[in-house]
């Protein structure tokens, strides 16, 4: 590549961009993701928090408890009660950077909007964008058009209350051809209710309200699958609940301000530190902390003045000097809990005894597993390591482990893969079926065990060594049935991973069109049928078997920072195991009529 003339970097090549050139051509920084709607996390969704967020900031306060969300044909409409914006700033709140009433502790204590960039940022990504806000009998209305004010207008109100009333349309040309899923929406939507009880969200006419907050939330994951009755504890900064099934890991729910930290941070840590105290001081024992909380599902809220996220999109909380009275306040309320609940003191303590008896056993069968293996997880077999990892900042963050169906798939992505931040781990065919087995199966299992090893999930998945974990099979009923081995070792060992967002499926193209001068990969047979008309009926088709026929130098463009990556997202948890039980239990009728019933001809 020629290299630019040192006279040709001058004044004219610096450019300042105004906040709205900023926003739409650096997005990333301000949604995280793009995506097309078929992901929970992609940018619409985050559109949509960021303006219902508000409204909700607007209940915290005292004001409002209704809010009506509409979302039809790619635009959302919010409509709040709460006090609105002042008349004369509706304009510079929802369209410059750093404007807003959020620095004022007097008008929003609890808030997670803290830097004044949410709406704009909604604003400036948006095809279409109206703001009315209803103030004391009279009205203010902006209309915008990808950030840009197109029209006002001002006048009496009528009968309308004060509140605010955004409207929105993402712009195709940032978002692509992209549709809202309302079942992310409304799982959103049953957050919002359970956060702040008291509180009815409407979307598209259904109402969502909780009566009994994070009690209400850990009964929709868990079921009547608990050991004990749920316990639940509400102060004024913090409101937790509690309760153990017996399912493997941890199940943790945290959030701060209303705000969903998936990566949970200080609050969360200082809430298994509290529960820990609370338990040993409660039977006067030393129980090892793994033992206490295995099993565990706990949701935990705080409300917090200033808090200080790890990015915008404000996954982890990182404040460290909420740690003592988090900690102070659940001790409390763990301790009060189980001097009331009688039957709960059992079942807990029978948990805890039945948990340490495990672990000793799985001890024994980890020391004859690391020494048939001849300290293996120096050199794990199979395993294409990268230079980063989970933990070695950005890069660390970008590290992604493949597990991959064999040698052949595994070669060329070995010789196309970033070395820096990309691993592969090659299955040597179908693993083991883990639905029903005890832990104990895994380290009786060889290729599982070097697996777990690879990844860095033996004893913690908190010491997870790749960012992503991204499962690459071939796209027949072998690959689909390998997939599905591998998603049930990890749902019924190692849900946290799943439920944290870090197991992903890559898409690869199933079809290759080309003709002399283009080539066109197609990821399905309607894809492939439209770049047969694109190309002309004598376009050459060739149908990929499996990844092991994709050449290194193709299969690098599939795996590069765009790859096509489907999130592995549990909607509901207490639905995993009645699903895993139908699939992957034993053969029934039911299931076998199921499958003669949605039995297709392969492609």
């Amino acid at each position: 590549m020629a290299k630019m003339n040192p006279h040709d970097y001058d004044e004219s090549k610096i450019k300042t961009l105004s906040s709205l050139e900023h926003i739409r051509l650096r997005t990333g920084m301000y949604i995280g993701r793009l995506g097309d709607g078929s992901n929970p996390d992609d940018g619409i969704y985050v559109l949509t928090k960021e303006v219902i967020d508000n409204a909700i900031d607007e209940y915290i306060m005292g004001y409002g408890e209704r809010v009506v969300v509409e979302i039809h044909d790619g635009v959302v409409t919010v409509r709040d009660r709460g006090r609105g914006i002042p008349l004369g700033k509706v304009i510079e709140c929802v369209s410059v950077i750093n404007t807003g009433a959020k620095y004022n502790d007097e008008v929003f204590q609890f808030s997670v909007g803290l830097n004044g960039v949410g709406t704009k940022a909604v604003n400036a990504l948006s095809r279409h964008f109206r703001v009315v806000s209803y103030r004391e009998g009279k009205f203010f209305e902006a209309r915008f058009e990808r950030g840009v004010l197109v029209s006002r207008n001002e006048g009496a109100a009528g009968r309308e209350k004060n509140g605010l009333l955004v409207e929105f349309e993402p712009d195709r040309e940032i978002f692509g051809d992209f549709a809202f899923n309302l079942e992310f929406a409304e799982k959103r939507m049953w957050n919002y209710a359970y956060l702040n009880s008291g509180l009815t969200v409407v979307l598209n006419g259904r109402e969502f309200a909780s009566n009994n907050g994070l009690h209400d939330l850990l009964y929709s994951e868990t079921g009547d699958d608990t050991l004990y009755d749920i316990g639940y504890c509400r102060g004024d900064k913090i409101e937790f609940a509690f309760t153990h099934t017996n399912n493997y890991g941890e199940e943790l729910f945290s959030f701060v301000n209303g705000q969903h930290t998936a990566d949970g941070g200080t609050h969360l840590s200082a809430f298994r530190e509290g529960f820990l105290k609370a338990v040993n001081e409660f039977y006067q024992a030393q129980y090892r902390g793994e033992d206490i909380r295995e099993g565990i599902a706990a949701a935990v809220a705080i409300k917090l003045q200033n808090p200080l996220f790890e990015s915008q999109t404000k996954n982890k909380l990182g404040n460290t000097e909420i740690r003592p009275w988090i900690m102070q306040e659940v001790k409390r309320g763990v301790d009060e809990f189980l001097r009331r609940n009688p039957a709960a003191q059992k079942r807990l303590q029978e948990k805890i005894v039945s948990n340490e008896k495990l672990r000793t056993e799985l001890n024994i069968v980890k020391k004859e597993a690391k020494d048939a293996a001849k300290k293996i997880e120096l050199k794990i077999p199979n395993l294409r390591d990268c230079k980063y990892h989970y933990g070695d900042g950005d890069k660390g963050d970008l590290s992604t482990i493949f597990l991959t169906e064999g040698q052949s798939a595994a070669g060329s992505m070995v010789s196309s893969r970033d070395v820096y931040t990309q691993a592969i781990f090659s299955l040597r065919g179908k693993p083991e079926n883990m639905f029903g087995k005890k832990r104990t199966a895994i380290y009786r299992n060889e290729e599982l065990y070097n697996m777990m090893m690879a990844l860095g999930i033996e004893n913690d998945v908190e010491n997870i060594r790749y960012g992503r974990i991204v499962l690459a099979t071939d796209a027949d009923y072998d690959g689909f049935h390998i997939r599905n081995l591998l998603l049930t070792f990890f749902l019924a060992f190692f849900e946290e991973l799943v439920t944290q967002g870090r197991v992903f499926i890559l898409e690869t193209p199933i079809f290759r069109v080309r003709d002399k001068k283009t080539t066109l990969y197609c990821y399905s047979a309607r894809e492939r049928d439209e770049a047969v008309t694109e190309l002309g009926k004598n376009a050459e088709v060739t149908r990929f078997k499996g990844l092991g026929e994709i050449s290194p130098g193709e299969f690098g463009q599939f795996i590069a920072e765009d790859m096509r990556l489907v999130k592995v997202d549990v909607q509901t948890l207490k639905t995993v195991p009645e699903v895993l039980e139908f699939y992957m239990g034993k053969n029934t009728p039911d299931r076998r009529e199921y499958i003669m019933q949605n039995l297709i001809n392969d492609l």
